[in-house]
C-alpha cells in the first residue's frame, strides 16, 4: 500500500511526498491561485509513465546485454477539450544512444515495458492511445 501526503502551501501550490520519503512540488498557474513555481499535476502523471518505462527498457536492456551508453525520452500529449481532460493521445519518442545498438532489441524493451510492465501506461491506455518510436544516436 502507497501513503501519500499532499499538503497545501499557499493557494494552488502543492508539496507531495510519497512513500519513499522525498517531496515533489505541484503548482497551477496564477489565474487558478498558483504562483506558477512548479510542474502541474497533469506533467506529474507523464513524468510518472516516462520514468516508469525508462526504468524498466533500462532493467531490460540490461538483462539483455545491450549496452546502452544513455536513454533520453520525449513525450507530446493531447487531451480531451471538455472535464475531466484526459490525455486522449501520448506519443513517446526514445533516444538510444550507444555503439552498434541493436534495434529489434531495442524495440523488444521498448514494446515489453509499454504493453506488459509499466503500470504507468497500463492505467493511462484506458484513455489515451500510446504509441512509441525508437531513435538511435550512434556514439563514437
Amino acid at each position: 500500500m502507497s501513503e501519500i501526503k499532499i499538503q497545501q502551501l499557499k493557494g494552488a501550490s502543492f508539496a507531495a511526498r510519497g512513500t519513499s520519503g522525498h517531496w515533489v512540488m505541484m503548482d497551477g498557474t496564477e489565474k487558478v491561485g498558483g504562483v506558477d513555481g512548479a510542474s502541474r499535476p497533469m506533467e506529474m502523471v507523464l513524468f510518472g509513465l516516462g520514468g516508469c518505462t525508462a526504468v524498466d527498457v533500462e532493467v531490460i536492456l540490461k538483462k539483455m546485454r545491450v549496452p546502452v551508453e544513455n536513454i533520453e525520452i520525449d513525450i507530446d500529449s493531447e487531451r480531451a477539450d471538455n472535464h475531466p481532460k484526459v490525455y486522449t493521445k501520448i506519443n513517446m519518442v526514445y533516444h538510444f544512444y550507444g555503439k552498434n545498438l541493436p534495434l529489434k532489441k531495442l524495440e523488444k524493451a521498448v514494446k515489453l515495458s509499454k504493453d506488459s510492465y509499466c503500470s504507468v501506461s497500463a492505467m493511462l491506455a484506458s484513455t489515451a492511445e500510446i504509441t512509441a518510436s525508437i531513435e538511435i544516436h550512434n556514439t563514437v
